[in-house]
């Protein structure tokens, strides 16, 4: 019984440091969100406190989507996340196959130099990266922020999807070679579908860095047609004018796609990271 009472006790000390968390997390999105429905005057006078009759505004939307080209950046955002994504989880799956699967001269090296690209930033390397891209003509295209965001994910993508395909059964692989399964029918409809939590997982931790990304965008894409959501408004950011209820309401814009993605793969998500804390 008292050892019940005491599992009872520790589970909800440790439900109640996580909702804490939680609501530290959650605090300044609040704020951003509800400060982009006020007047520019409330803002300042009544930041935490609810739209109201009086302050409600929303002269902040109506701003970025007639003053700026809001749609466009959205658009580059997305399209730049998208094919990163794409790219991170195809090579790091198949990347993550071969070290787990194979055993060759320079596997353990391989699985040591991909590491580094997690404990290196690659911010390092910036004047390095923007000499390639002026080289390739790639300046002031989406493609160079595919590349970059692509090799920033590859290393985290790699680390944790071939701790996943160890676990996969080598019974049911060896099964589909006998069957003559193609190691690329075998990667791709036999280890894939099993291992769907850790894509979620790494999904989920490759898109935020790329979206909320200013970096790059700033030194490889300035122009306006490629301009992102992040970069994007800081054009109503001045010098000595700031447009703050654009600048919320850009950013409460910007905050859509992140939260869809988490409604999307929260479950796979949380069955990603519990099955990596279990092993």
């Amino acid at each position: 019984m008292a050892q019940a009472r005491a599992s009872t006790r520790r589970t909800i000390a440790a439900h109640a440091v996580l909702i804490t968390y939680t609501l530290i997390a959650l605090f300044p999105v609040f704020v951003v969100v509800i400060n982009s429905f006020k007047s520019r005057k409330a803002i300042f006078s009544q930041p935490l406190s609810l739209p109201s009759a009086s302050t409600f505004d929303t002269v902040g939307y109506r701003t970025v989507l007639e003053q700026g080209d809001f749609l466009l950046y959205f658009q580059n955002s997305l399209t730049v996340t998208v094919a990163s994504l794409f790219f991170v989880l195809l090579f790091g799956a198949m990347a993550a196959f071969a070290l787990s699967e194979y055993r060759f001269r320079g596997n353990l090296l391989m699985g040591l130099y991909l590491a580094l690209g997690i404990m290196i930033p690659i911010r390092l390397g910036t004047v390095a990266i923007l000499q390639m891209m002026v080289a390739g003509g790639l300046v002031n295209t989406l493609t160079a922020l595919i590349l970059v965001y692509t090799a920033q994910g590859l290393p985290l993508a790699v680390f944790i999807l071939s701790e996943f395909m160890r676990g996969v059964s080598d019974d049911l692989k060896n099964a589909g070679r006998i069957d003559g399964l193609s190691e690329y029918r075998i990667f791709f409809t036999l280890v894939l579908p099993l291992v769907r939590p850790a894509m979620a997982t790494v999904a989920v931790f490759t898109m935020i860095p790329i979206w909320n990304d200013l970096w790059f965008p700033l030194i490889l894409a300035p122009a306006e047609s490629t301009k992102t959501v992040t970069l994007g408004s800081q054009v109503f950011i001045g010098q000595f004018v700031t447009n703050w209820n654009a600048v919320l309401a850009a950013l409460s814009l910007a905050i859509l796609p992140v939260l869809v993605l988490y409604l999307a793969f929260s479950r796979q998500l949380i069955r990603g990271i519990t099955a990596g804390a279990v092993k």
